[in-house]
């Protein structure tokens, strides 16, 4: 595998199991937990969350482009390009429509206005939950295939070495 590729691949794989990460250790542990501590409201935590959501949804977005471009620059297998499409479509339907919602919902509250039950909450947990086991499918695929073609490479190279 050619230096570039090589980098391109580790680029791939290190963006996914890192937007993995940042998602599990964000969404699934710090976004619960805030409401135990002790001393937080909930208008605090509503605020906190505000920020770290909106931080966490800039670096995925960061993360996902790096993915795509690696991905598509190494013209991966199409189940690999598939789930990483899949995913990068999951962030935008939170980035464009999920978060400005419960953006809006989150300000309300913290007005001091009651906002009615809704299911969005429940749609974006879900998709978190989508999110990460496709991240983590899609980083394992990638891994797999630039391992595969790095050894492909070193076998190719010994080849030519004997010959």
């Amino acid at each position: 595998m050619p230096r570039f590729h090589a980098t391109a691949a580790l680029l791939l794989v290190l963006s996914l199991f890192v937007w993995a990460g940042l998602v599990a250790g964000i969404s699934f542990l710090e976004a619960p937990l805030k409401f135990t501590a002790p001393g937080i409201t909930v208008p605090l935590g509503l605020g906190i969350g505000r920020i770290v959501f909106s931080a966490l949804n800039k670096i995925e977005l960061l993360l996902a482009a790096v993915a795509v471009v690696s991905a598509f620059y190494l013209r991966v297998p199409a189940h690999v390009g598939a789930t990483l499409g899949i995913v990068s479509g999951v962030l935008l339907l939170q980035t464009f429509w999920l978060l400005p919602a419960l953006d809006v919902r989150a300000l309300a509250l913290l007005a001091g206005h009651p906002a009615p039950p809704n299911s969005l909450h429940m749609v974006y947990i879900g998709l978190e939950v989508v999110k990460l086991l496709i991240l983590l499918l899609t980083g394992s695929w990638a891994f797999r295939w630039a391992l595969q073609a790095a050894r492909g490479q070193t076998l190719n190279r010994r080849a030519q070495q004997l010959a």
